[in-house]
């Protein structure tokens, strides 16, 4: 059966139920969207501040490739048999991007018997988080276009205005279009563009907000444009937008709560890229699951170059968050292609392909020991046409480099098929303290720490920019120059080029463009020629998407 036939056969229970009788959280807190999706409300969270935390664990991946790797697959499965194990567990995951779903991936709430669910209203709107999100951004845009055609008594520069506006969707015919056409009656005349809603401040403001009142006031730090000197900063509080846009997040501040197919609890809330933002789900989600359970559970986007980094760089650097541990997926199949081996070739058993395409992982891992000073379990994600060989030869070659390395069934049989897994995270974390290093230290000028990402975790002998970009960089380590950075960047490769696969050295990291996220505190550097609005591919998921008579959508996977 397909993701979408097992989900929609799935035995769920009514969310409020569930919450109450493994965590005791009272009906009153719920706030109920349908049967089987819950909110929380932030004073219950609130009311948690006493309780002792649980331990943190961190699931990523080598880089990504057609093949598939199965992060949140990983992250269902080993919640579920870390239950089963008798440890209390929550598993905390991004939500998914209507970008993706209608693009290349179809669908992101894990796989097989390890998902969560209702998978459709998962992947389909949801608690309508993104749609606040991306209405929130947008108000701001119109009220600077208004601000200007009213008079612009802020002095505002049409040519520096920083914001643009946002769809979640995947549409390269936004990425540069031009506003007020028509005349004075509609407006200023002048160049804008879209971004996707996962890429928008305000969606990595959400993500890093502890409070309501944290979040207006980090929403009022949105540098918006600057005025005709070209130095002094307009915020989105001087249009006294921030209560607005906050009214507009009202709902979607608060974490939502699902369930497995196994009935266990995952808290599914915000959603940034990890390639063209910081990729972490929220650090209200995260702290709310430590201190309900034991462990938590945490996946951070795509490769551990981008999203594990800026979970570290970002996320734990901003919020206090310690993990104990990580696991790394990998399959067998994306390591051959990595390795090599055509496409079309990786159900074929290549033990070349194989060891040349382990360099991928080798790097990753050296990663997350060496530079985040964190343990780790190397999980193979296993497909059907993995060969007994070329599982050895994986397992061989992480035990030569003196890491765990197991296989894991969680996608065919479910959390069963996965505690050999959960044990081996469990002796690791019951453990040690919880604790790990950062890539750079903030005191660090900002070109520094870029240079430091790309040499430490890309492989990369140098960055560079252009005069221009060096300029912009030096001018913002003037008053943001103890702000983490965030690279936008290919998730398909070490380098900036998505067709060099392996773990190549060498190599040079341009700075294309950099952004002030003031609101989120970070600086967003955009390295080659990464877009923050997507565009569909020539065959987009949308085309096998639908939905019969009887309301049964098909065709998500």
């Amino acid at each position: 059966m397909s993701d979408i036939e097992i989900a929609q056969q799935a035995k769920m229970q009514p969310i409020i139920g569930l919450v109450e009788e493994k965590f005791g959280i009272p009906a009153e807190h719920m706030d109920p969207y349908g049967h089987y999706k819950a909110k929380v409300s932030l004073e219950y969270i609130d009311s948690l501040t006493e309780n002792k935390e649980g331990k943190l664990i961190l699931v990523t991946a080598i880089s990504p490739t057609p093949a598939g790797e199965g992060k949140t697959t990983t992250t269902v499965g080993l919640g579920d048999a870390m239950n089963r194990l008798g440890k209390k567990t929550i598993m905390c995951l991004r939500e998914p991007s209507l970008g993706p779903c209608f693009g290349m991936k179809g669908g992101a709430a894990g796989g097989g018997y390890s998902q969560v669910v209702p998978m459709e209203d998962i992947n389909l709107h949801f608690t309508g988080d993104f749609h606040a999100i991306g209405v929130a951004h947008n108000l701001l845009s119109a009220m600077i276009d208004n601000h200007i055609t009213h008079g612009n008594a802020l002095g505002i520069d049409a040519r520096r205005i920083k914001w643009k506006r946002v769809v979640d969707m995947n549409d390269r015919a936004l990425r540069k279009i031009t506003v007020a056409q028509g005349g004075p009656a509609n407006g200023y005349l002048r160049e804008d563009g879209f971004d996707i809603v996962v890429a928008s401040e305000i969606m990595a403001i959400l993500c890093l907000a502890t409070s309501r009142s944290d979040l207006k006031a980090r929403l009022g730090r949105i540098v918006i444009a600057y005025k005709t000197d070209n130095v002094t900063p307009v915020y989105a509080k001087d249009l006294n937008a921030q209560g607005a846009m906050s009214a507009l997040l009202k709902d979607a501040i608060k974490p939502n709560f699902v369930q497995t197919l196994e009935n266990n609890i995952a808290i599914i809330h915000g959603g940034p890229f990890a390639n063209i933002a910081h990729g972490c789900n929220t650090v209200t989600a995260t702290k709310t699951a430590l201190k309900l359970a034991d462990y938590a559970i945490t996946e951070a986007g795509f490769g551990a170059d981008l999203g594990a980094e800026k979970f570290i760089n970002i996320k734990c650097r901003m919020s206090g968050l310690k993990p104990s541990a990580v696991v790394l997926v990998a399959t067998v199949r994306a390591l051959k292609f990595h390795g090599g081996a055509a496409k079309e070739e990786l159900n074929h058993e290549n033990l070349k392909a194989l060891e040349h395409g382990f360099v991928n992982l080798e790097r990753h891992l050296h990663n997350i020991k060496n530079n985040f000073g964190l343990p780790c379990i190397v999980c193979i994600n296993h497909f059907t046409f993995d060969t007994e060989a070329e599982i050895a030869l994986l397992q061989q070659k992480c035990e030569s480099l003196g890491t765990k390395c197991v296989v894991s069934k969680h996608w065919a049989e479910g959390g069963v098929a996965a505690e050999a897994l959960a044990q081996e995270v469990i002796n690791v974390v019951d453990n040690r303290e919880p604790g790990f290093t950062y890539v750079y230290d903030e005191n660090m000028p900002l070109w520094d720490k870029i240079e430091a990402i790309s040499t430490k975790l890309y492989g990369a002998a140098n960055i560079t920019a252009s005069p221009k970009i060096r300029s912009e960089i030096a001018a913002l380590q003037k008053n943001y120059g103890k702000f983490p950075v965030c690279i936008a960047k290919t998730q398909m490769s070490f380098s900036t080029n998505p067709a060099i696969k392996g773990a190549p050295t060498g190599h040079t990291v341009e700075i294309s463009e950099v952004r002030l996220a003031n609101g989120a505190g970070f600086i967003v550097a955009i390295a080659g020629s990464m877009m923050t609005m997507p565009g569909l591919p020539k065959t987009p998921a949308a085309e096998r998407i639908d939905i019969t008579d009887d309301g049964i959508i098909t065709g998500l996977f």
